[in-house]
């Protein structure tokens, strides 16, 4: 049964913006901002050398336990607060500008790239300048919104085939699914033309090349569009726990790199090796909370808290390559963790118990 008290998505929020503060600069696309080292070292070795000096080895596993304590007593003990729930109530208002949040944050980076010269992700130099500032201007406009985002998804897939870098902007692959389920929301232009076409006796209305074609596309989808959510956290907690494991941990000396270049040591002053394994172990755990939904909002906000840190700590990290990811995140701290998440499991267990609870009892 809840209690009354600090709800524990706060708790959490507080713990991991410290998490994030501390690893947050570490946290980029190391791809961006270095070049590849002539020699590598080896994963499990640099792990052992990090820790096996005692300080090293006492912060992370203390930070490990800690941080999975806290999980773990949350997991039973489930307080709240007005405030917050005030707050959910908010963001269950903003639901509506979603779909507009999700088609800003793909359109503006392919419009960007298509400018900047590369396709879809600064790793692969490619000019396609018609068709990414194509598709992001529709996306923008939210004209043939449902169609527009199979089609960039269908791109990005062709593209992947053949380029296998473009792991590094894996997230475009959820964003193209959330909008093609939820569509192009209002403001869109679909929704203007919807409204003029369905005025009686519009000029419009009679031809309306656009509206057939989005009510395909809205009942072939509509059975699926309250899995956004998942869709989102899923990929974009995958997103997260890859650039934690194959670019931070199992590569650790071009991630060292990053420590020294830009001097973190400085900013926090612990071994740049703990730097590196820190920043894996955190984008990994907020990667795996994103992916089963368990306090998603908490660890949005965490991953907020990184990209936010990234921009400010390293210069030369693209912009433009991260507002896909800073848009997706906005959109899962609005919607929480949807269907399929240990959040709403939890939710429908505490629903059950108050009906049990207020059930009267013969005496």
């Amino acid at each position: 049964m809840r209690k009354p008290g600090v709800r524990p998505g706060l708790s959490l929020l507080l713990v991991g913006s410290a998490l994030a503060a501390f690893v947050g600069r570490a946290s980029a696309h190391v791809d961006y901002v270095t070049d590849a080292p002539t020699a590598t070292r080896d994963a499990v070795e640099f792990a052992v050398e990090v820790l096996s000096e005692p300080l090293n080895l006492a912060l992370v596993a203390g930070g490990t336990v800690g941080v999975v304590g806290l999980l773990t007593a949350l997991f039973f003990v489930r307080p709240t607060v007005p405030d917050i729930e005030a707050l959910r109530t908010a963001l269950a208002s903003y639901r509506e500008y979603v779909p507009w949040m999700l088609r800003l944050s793909l359109g503006l980076p392919l419009v960007g790239a298509g400018f900047t010269g590369y396709l879809f992700s600064p790793a692969l130099e490619v000019q396609a300048r018609l068709l990414q500032v194509g598709i992001g201007f529709l996306l923008l406009f939210g004209l043939g919104t449902r169609a527009v985002a199979v089609a960039g998804l269908l791109t990005y897939l062709g593209a992947f085939a053949f380029n296998p870098e473009l792991v590094l902007a894996i997230e475009y692959v959820p964003g193209f699914v959330a909008i093609a389920l939820v569509g192009g929301g209002r403001p869109s232009a679909d929704h203007m033309l919807s409204v003029v076409a369905g005025t009686a006796g519009t000029y419009y209305g009679r031809i309306d090349p656009v509206g057939g074609v989005a009510e395909r596309f809205a009942r072939l989808n509509g059975p699926y569009e309250r899995y956004v959510a998942t869709v989102l956290r899923v990929g974009v907690g995958l997103a997260f726990a890859y650039l934690g494991l194959v670019e931070k941990l199992a590569n650790p000396s071009r991630a060292v790199q990053v420590v020294y270049r830009y001097d973190l040591t400085s900013v926090v002053p612990v071994d740049p090796g703990l730097w590196v394994l820190g920043a894996g172990l955190t984008e990994i755990g907020v990667g795996l909370l994103l992916v089963v939904g368990y306090y998603t909002r908490g660890a949005a906000a965490v991953a907020f808290t990184m990209l936010v840190m990234t921009l400010f700590g390293l210069p030369d990290d693209p912009v433009l390559a991260h507002i896909t990811l800073f848009g997706m995140i906005s959109a899962i701290f609005t919607l929480g963790g949807g269907p399929l998440s240990l959040d709403a499991w939890l939710s429908a267990s505490e629903d059950r118990e108050r009906e049990r609870d207020a059930v009267p009892t013969a005496d």
